[in-house]
């Protein structure tokens, strides 16, 4: 049993970087697959798509080859639960990085939720 799923999803992506693989495979959940939303659209990984082994839905994610140095952070732990007000977003590595925030319309990056003047849970940080 895995107690953070989110931090094992950050580490599993970190380790197949550094290990220079081309892809990874996760198991299934919904938070998951909208953290990946958004790493897919700020390009932090490729694609991704579930499949389903006999027991399991599983989650194959292509990675992309161009980003090998990139940096997962989890902030918000199950432990500490980390907030943050819409004026208290800041930009992570000069704009280049993303903060994954988790709000009442969804999970977005940054970016998003600072346009759309909401706050939330600070997930994780990725330069």
């Amino acid at each position: 049993m895995i107690t953070d799923p989110i931090a094992d999803l950050l580490t599993r992506i970190r380790n197949a970087y550094l290990a220079r693989k081309e892809t990874v495979i996760i198991p299934h959940s919904v938070s998951k697959i909208a953290i990946l939303n958004v790493m897919k659209t700020r390009k932090f990984i490729n694609d991704f798509k579930e499949q389903s082994n006999n027991k399991f839905k599983e989650i194959l994610i292509t990675l992309n080859q161009e980003k090998r140095d990139i940096t997962l952070k989890r902030v918000s732990k199950p432990g500490q639960r980390i907030y943050v007000k819409n004026v208290d977003i800041k930009k992570i590595n000069g704009g280049l990085g993303v903060l994954i925030i988790s709000t009442p319309k969804g999970v977005i990056s940054g970016e998003d939720a600072k346009k759309m003047k909401v706050g939330g849970e600070l997930i994780c940080e990725i330069y």
